[in-house]
């Protein structure tokens, strides 16, 4: 009889004591980079997921099911199996209108895709490497997926760290007798005359163009490295002959500068063009190494931060466990903030040289984020290096802003009982 009575209180205490599972987000988490694998594993479930905005580092909460655990086991994630009574207790102190904090409901994983040539280097993109990581899937797409309208389809795309002038990364001094730098040029122009361009800046400029017209109609952009700049500089540079004779036969307009149309941009504006085809530079927009007078030892950017219940996009995109973070090079390594655009949210800076490392927008119906550098934990990439191996970076706070944008397009506010 005994026996019967310890089954049945077992029973009703059981689901109370597993009715949640917390997966934190703060310094307690093992491994903050598989975290957000498994949240978007668990939408592929079709089940919802909550994003705790500034509890425990922006933590996740799900409804507890043995096959969410034990994912998290094989993945080396850090969880709390939590009852109703304990959920209800984190969700009022996140409503109370005195917290900092808010829920996001996570409803629909989002189709992924990374423009990226087929020519791509494995030390090219954190991007694909934190991705891959995370086991989060994606497509890749490139000229012929864009030119073809495919784009809606998706609802994030990441731009590799294209050079969208059409200068080729304007990597000519350095590289251009090696053989992946001429395959990629190759590989370019024929892109360009397949879909009817004479130039590869014309292409490139066709390319931008339907990205921006995807973004106003509801996407959502991210951007890393010369991405960022060169998107805009194409956009100002719309019928501008800005491309010098060793890139595209012909020599650039000499009075393109006073021709840009900083109308058009995102970003940017009243930027100044680097016309030297022969320096790894494209514009005044970058803050460049011998101007910003750093090192790595003294490198590190700030996250702002936001109103979780007023500004819920900026507050998703800047969750971390760290609000200074190290600061990180690449072509394209931070926007001088003096050129980034006044409706421009700045979500991340080095004040002290006056840098915006990471920004966001919105262009009609979708949003847009830059984030300033090449790899979050590789402080001067070169050509030819391995890529990272982040099985040492786990918890990289770097890498967690890329992640927080991947799973912005799945959040939609939820609304607190009264």
């Amino acid at each position: 009889m005994r026996g019967i009575f310890t089954i049945l209180f077992l029973s009703i205490i059981l689901p109370i004591k597993a009715a949640y599972i917390l997966i934190p987000m703060d310094e307690s988490q093992s491994n903050h980079l598989k975290a957000y694998g498994i949240a978007y594993w668990i939408l592929t479930k079709e089940v919802n997921v909550d994003w705790m905005l500034n509890y425990k580092g922006g933590s996740f909460m799900v409804k507890y099911l043995q096959v969410f655990e034990n994912e998290c086991i094989i993945r080396g994630v850090s969880y709390n199996v939590i009852s109703d009574a304990e959920a209800n207790q984190i969700l009022s102190l996140i409503a109370s209108p005195s917290s900092n904090m808010d829920v996001m409901k996570l409803e629909k994983y989002p189709k992924i895709a990374v423009y990226s040539p087929k020519s791509k280097q494995p030390w090219d993109d954190a991007v694909t490497l934190v991705l891959t990581y995370a086991e989060i899937p994606y497509d890749v797409v490139f000229d012929d997926e864009i030119i073809q309208n495919e784009l809606p389809k998706y609802d994030w795309l990441h731009l590799h760290h294209e050079d969208f002038t059409g200068q080729y990364g304007k990597f000519y001094r350095a590289y251009h007798h090696f053989p992946w730098y001429q395959q990629q040029q190759r590989e370019y122009e024929n892109s360009a005359k397949k879909h009817g361009f004479t130039k590869v800046s014309h292409l490139k400029l066709g390319i931008v163009k339907n990205i921006k017209s995807y973004v106003a109609s509801g996407g959502f952009l991210f951007a890393m490295c010369s991405a960022t700049d060169t998107y805009d500089i194409a956009l100002a540079a719309e019928g501008i002959d800005i491309v010098e004779s060793i890139y595209d036969g012909d020599p650039a307009d000499p009075r393109a500068q006073s021709k840009l149309d900083y109308s058009r941009t995102m970003a940017f504006e009243n930027f100044v063009l680097e016309r030297d085809p022969m320096r790894y530079e494209y514009s005044s927009i970058d803050n460049q190494a011998n101007e910003r007078g750093l090192v790595e030892q003294n490198d590190f950017f700030t996250l702002f931060e936001f109103s979780a219940k007023w500004d819920p996009i900026p507050t998703m995109l800047t969750q971390n466990h760290q609000q200074i973070i190290h600061g990180f090079m690449g072509q394209t390594t931070g926007f001088k903030k003096e050129l980034v655009k006044g409706d421009v949210i700045i979500m991340g800076q080095a004040k002290s040289i006056n840098e915006a490392k990471y920004i966001h927008g919105v262009l009609g119906r979708g949003f847009w984020t830059f984030y300033g550098g090449h790899d979050p934990e590789d402080y001067q990439h070169f050509v030819n290096e391995p890529p990272t191996d982040l099985n040492l970076h786990p918890n990289s706070p770097g890498y967690r802003l890329i992640l927080n944008n991947i799973l912005f397009p799945a959040a939609k506010k939820k609304k607190q009982k009264t």
